[in-house]
């Protein structure tokens, strides 16, 4: 992992949510425990992977025999919407999303627009104009569908877009869009190699608006 390079301009910042904006590792570690118990499977096993990732693919990769997806998927959605114990937001994240131009920033999420909306409220953080959650989306990450089309939706070009991330998937969903990446990494529970520059919170990190709308940071 590197230290933040100089600052350059981006048209725009496209976000993961859990872990990236806010910290929701425990309430979803919670429900995920409960799910692979019901199944006979290895929890510590299954949390390793089910970060950053649809809940349907994190089921389907299970491959169990003779089990209905989409109860499978709806029964993990609606415990983690009715959990949200614990859900915050990264240090210095609401008041840095509330400085960006509305035009200028994204959501690109794995969950449900139910599950994001409820755990963004729950964390006191304002969802941006554009979201793209799992529904919006063939294939979700690591394939770079969700970044693709929120720099499409915003206008820019990915390659003028910054996306952050905290997830091996989400890591590789940017890299694969064409995207810069900032790994934030204040609710790791799963440490993980990379080589990008990472980014402890936002509680020192000094946005720059230029006045045609680009954004910088430094801390």
């Amino acid at each position: 992992m590197t230290s933040l390079p100089t600052p350059r301009a981006y048209q725009a910042f496209l976000f993961d949510m859990d872990g990236t904006l806010i910290t929701s590792t425990l309430a979803a570690e919670r429900v995920w425990t409960r799910w692979a118990e019901r199944h006979g499977l290895d929890v510590a096993a299954l949390l390793s992977v089910m970060h950053g990732v649809r809940a349907v693919d994190t089921i389907r990769n299970q491959n169990l025999p003779d089990i209905d997806l989409a109860a499978e998927v709806a029964w993990v959605e609606r415990g983690e919407i009715e959990d949200v114990d614990g859900v915050a937001p990264i240090p210095g994240a609401i008041d840095f999303v509330k400085r960006l131009p509305p035009d200028r920033w994204a959501v690109v999420t794995s969950a449900s627009v139910p599950l994001a909306r409820a755990r963004l409220k729950a964390a006191g953080v304002t969802p941006p104009a554009v979201m793209i959650t799992a529904e919006d989306v063939e294939r979700g990450k690591p394939d770079p569908a969700g970044y693709l089309k929120a720099a499409a939706t915003l206008g820019f070009d990915i390659a003028d877009c910054l996306v952050f991330e905290d997830a091996e998937a989400g890591i590789k969903a940017g890299e694969a869009a064409g995207a810069d990446v900032v790994v934030v990494t204040a609710a790791w529970t799963h440490p993980l190699q990379t080589d990008h520059p990472a980014l402890a919170d936002y509680a020192d990190v000094e946005l720059e608006v230029g006045t045609d709308g680009t954004l910088a940071f430094k801390v």
